[in-house]
């Protein structure tokens, strides 16, 4: 399930587990915003439901995002301020691929 994928990839309800892919998704949102990760973020987002066991309930799935679920409702905002487009690297597009 997509909370497996969340918790495999290193987002645990004990915290980022090190040398993971959560990890490396952590210091790239460090670097690339000067040394914070950014409530709301990817790193942020990824982290809550993986300790929560929630990225399924939130909508995010292996066939895609429900329609009418909070995923739903993160990708539209998302789009919204970004012309019409959900961008790579965003935190809906990075908790979807994960």
């Amino acid at each position: 399930t997509s909370d497996q994928n969340v918790h495999n990839a290193g987002f645990t309800s004990s915290g980022i587990a090190g040398r993971s892919l959560a990890s490396s998704v952590m210091s790239r949102e460090a670097t690339a915003s000067k040394g914070g990760v950014h409530s709301g973020g990817p790193t942020a987002t990824l982290q809550k439901m993986g300790a929560r066991g929630s990225t399924h309930s939130s909508g995010f799935t292996s066939s895609g995002i429900s329609g009418g679920s909070q995923a739903s409702q993160m990708m539209s905002q998302e789009a919204k301020s970004h012309g019409g487009e959900t961008p790579r690297g965003s935190t809906t597009s990075t908790v979807q691929s994960i």
